[in-house]
């Protein structure tokens, strides 16, 4: 058992390690300036292929291949905005991983409140269902004086 935790323990600090060797060493730029900010422009653009990291942190050719398009732009003389217009006008509002506030993207910014606010209704519904009292005809006569006397009787032969 202590080997299997340690072994997990291992594979754990890996797996956080792991998008630090993202960016290859072919793709840094010489200029350490342009370089720190096509480093920050990727760290706002999700990858297309794990959707939930930045290109910055992922592994995908995709990813790779727009660390190297956000390179390209820099180089060409493009400022931060333009790069990030530029990859936005191609891959659309959905490459970005804080997409603006707008009428095509309303879904991504008020979906996540609606769904956990049905999810709060139902429960509340549920729960609600659960501790409501029984209803007048829902509930169960009394024991007549001959079923107790049978319920009693065969209480003591068990016993």
């Amino acid at each position: 058992m202590r080997r299997f935790l340690g072994i997990l323990a291992a594979l754990l600090c890996l797996s956080f390690a792991a998008p630090a060797f993202a960016v290859q060493p072919d793709e840094v730029l010489k200029d350490p300036a342009m370089e720190a900010r096509a480093r920050e422009i990727s760290k706002e653009l999700r990858c297309l292929v794990c959707q939930n990291q930045s290109i910055d942190d992922s592994n995908a050719p995709l990813a790779r291949d727009l660390r190297v398009l956000v390179r390209e732009r820099l180089v060409a003389g493009d400022d931060d905005s333009g790069v990030l217009g530029y990859i936005t006008a191609r891959y659309g509002d959905y490459v970005l991983l804080r997409p603006p506030f707008k009428a095509s993207t309303y879904v991504l910014w008020i979906g996540p409140v609606v769904v956990l606010l049905l999810g709060a209704v139902g429960a509340a519904l549920f729960l609600r269902g659960r501790n409501r009292p029984a209803a007048a005809g829902d509930t169960e006569a009394p024991l007549t004086p001959d079923e107790r006397a049978r319920l009693d009787k065969l209480l003591r032969e068990d016993t």
